[in-house]
């Protein structure tokens, strides 16, 4: 595939900016690469194993004069880095984002895009829960959704681009409203979770089951519970500062379906339970059917790298 873009800045190193990295030197997306990582550790990680054609030592050397900068730090940082950057951008160039919310980046970034550059968010639907420069890999995004989200005024001509630039790296490719994302990933990530993360908390402090225990008899339910609760802790705690409201009401429905859950175990009703479980079932084929997951017993996972 011929490049989309001649350089590509990608500002922050961890796990999706590094498969993000391998994916375009895979498709042979861009000229170059430039790169840079607010921890100097980080940097000289990136380096030694080769991660970008050249790792900067501040966000604004790594953006100047690239055609596409991706923002892919914790959402709470992006309005700093927005502004280091906002004065070296080049005319016509695009900024673009991998955070889980939306709206808040909107809002935090827009105001230091200068007049000539695009802005054009974004969010990819893949991770694992590991984390750091030497985590990513070139598969990360092969057919899994990134969801493109257009500000008003967006320019065609730079949404298309951008759309090609994803297709390039193994993404299927949407695009949606930003409040309406907010409210979508508040459903099928933020608070599953957030739900995680407290049952995890809760093994922690019954001292009725001892942390042997939990670690020894874990099923695969809790175990599924931890891999999801081990994801990076700063990340997390943005998304549900930035997303509140759509968390907030989600957590609320959640909430409710747990009081009538409740209630039917108390009471043996044992046709909604099953009709329930029936329907909450038919969630997971589509899941599976639509080529997001597999059957497998080990939910597809042993491939991926850590």
């Amino acid at each position: 595939m011929s490049p989309v873009y001649d350089r590509v800045a990608l500002i922050g190193l961890g796990l999706i900016a590094s498969s993000m990295f391998w994916a375009i030197k895979r498709a042979g997306l861009a000229g170059e690469v430039t790169g840079y990582a607010r921890s100097e550790a980080t940097r000289d990680t990136a380096r030694r194993i080769g991660l970008c054609d050249r790792v900067c030592d501040s966000a604004a050397e790594a953006a100047q004069g690239a055609d596409l900068v991706v923002l892919c730090v914790p959402v709470g940082a992006m309005a700093a880095v927005a502004e280091e950057i906002g004065p070296v951008l080049k005319p016509g160039a695009t900024v673009s984002d991998v955070g889980s919310v939306k709206r808040h980046v909107i809002d935090a970034v827009g105001p230091h895009i200068p007049e000539g550059v695009h802005f054009v968010p974004a969010h990819p639907l893949a991770g694992t829960e590991h984390s750091g420069p030497e985590s990513g890999f070139a598969e990360l995004f092969d057919n899994r959704w990134c969801l493109i989200v257009p500000v008003e005024g967006s320019d065609p001509a730079a949404v298309t681009r951008l759309r090609t630039f994803w297709e390039g790296i193994g993404s299927n490719v949407d695009e949606m409203e930003a409040d309406h994302h907010d409210l979508v990933l508040a459903v099928t990530s933020h608070v599953p979770h957030a739900i995680a993360y407290t049952m995890v908390g809760v093994a922690d402090h019954l001292r009725r089951v001892t942390e042997s225990e939990v670690i020894k008899y874990s099923a695969a339910g809790f175990r599924d519970f931890t891999r999801i609760a081990a994801s990076d802790p700063t990340m997390w705690r943005d998304v549900f500062l930035t997303n509140r409201e759509a968390t907030l009401d989600i957590l609320g429905r959640f909430a409710e379906e747990l009081f009538v859950l409740q209630r039917a175990i108390r009471m043996g009703d044992e046709k909604y339970l099953f009709d329930y479980f029936t329907r909450t079932r038919a969630i997971r084929r589509g899941i599976i059917q639509a080529g997001q997951d597999t059957a497998a017993p080990d939910f597809g996972r042993s491939k991926v790298k850590p």
